[in-house]
């Protein structure tokens, strides 16, 4: 018989998520799975409890969360001998990942994507020794996010991320870089750096225009050093999609990154706190099979 786990965030989506755990479990079983549920207390129970389902030969595993219980059940899942299926019901307050994979953020629809059982394999990113499946960022604006509150993530969603990220310009810090790519190096004064697998960062659909979520490629966008208001005009440009064709714009794809800095940096790893500089990240291509539409 086959199996499902099912890994639950009981805080994610105002509640939504015990809300409709009994749903998505008879879904699971009319499809002939065999299901067992796990509920997140604490950081990285997900990712334990994901690569048990691998340990355990699990057929699926559902994510019933945000981003940030997705990312840890991705690094449960990556690079294991055997790899259950993903769903994703997404409860969070972005969920690039879904938007990326065009799955539902309706939870009636999302779980409607578990009764087709129709999926696709997508890349995932590894970043030294951890995994993301959305984005590395680095710079005063990528650390901002962590410090945005659940009350505002409430009330204006992504747009928390954008606006807290916006306040760090006043004192804008400088990035001293070096990045190694496919296709060379480029070295220099940066305010930004965004290396995507997905076209939608922090909620914003066209920050990546042409991102695959299976062509292999790492999209890494620097922001080089501007004045502020060049800089308010090219945030704008990127609610459009079209501030790749900027001046103060470098845009590359690559299926491997070097990122180093003569500074001590902290990375945003799919919107939370990771690894400090240096960082090698790669791309494990089409790596992991995900219920879509």
């Amino acid at each position: 018989m086959k199996k499902a786990m099912i890994i639950i965030n009981p805080s994610s989506g105002k509640e939504q998520a015990e809300e409709n755990l009994s749903r998505v479990e008879d879904v699971l079983k009319q499809r002939g799975y065999l299901v067992d549920i796990k509920r997140t207390e604490k950081e990285q129970d997900a990712t334990i409890f994901a690569t048990n389902a691998c340990q355990n030969s699990f057929d699926a595993v559902i994510s019933m969360g945000g981003d940030g219980t997705l990312n840890e059940i991705i690094n449960g899942l990556a690079e294991q001998p055997n790899r259950p299926a993903l769903g994703i019901i997404p409860l969070g307050t972005v969920n690039d990942f879904a938007r990326a994979l065009q799955i539902p953020l309706d939870i009636d629809e999302a779980i409607q994507v578990l009764e087709l059982e129709n999926s696709r394999p997508v890349d995932i990113g590894k970043v030294n020794d951890s995994y993301f499946m959305n984005i590395v960022a680095v710079g005063k604006i990528a650390e901002a996010s962590f410090s945005v509150s659940s009350k505002s993530k409430t009330f204006l969603g992504p747009l928390a991320y954008f606006m807290e990220g916006i306040k760090t310009m006043v004192s804008k810090e400088i990035l001293h870089v070096r990045l190694q790519h496919d296709h060379g190096v480029w070295e220099g004064e940066s305010l930004l750096i965004l290396t995507s697998l997905t076209n939608s960062v922090g909620g914003f659909e066209k920050i990546a225009p042409d991102a695959e979520v299976d062509d292999g490629l790492l999209k890494c966008i620097v922001i080089r050093d501007v004045p502020l208001f060049h800089f308010a005009k090219l945030a704008m440009s990127v609610l459009k999609g079209n501030h790749v064709d900027d001046p103060a714009v470098e845009y590359i794809s690559t299926s491997s990154l070097q990122l180093s800095s003569t500074q001590d940096l902290c990375s945003n790893i799919d919107g939370d706190q990771g690894e400090e500089l240096p960082l090698n990240i790669i791309v494990l291509a089409r790596h992991l099979n995900v219920f879509v539409p």
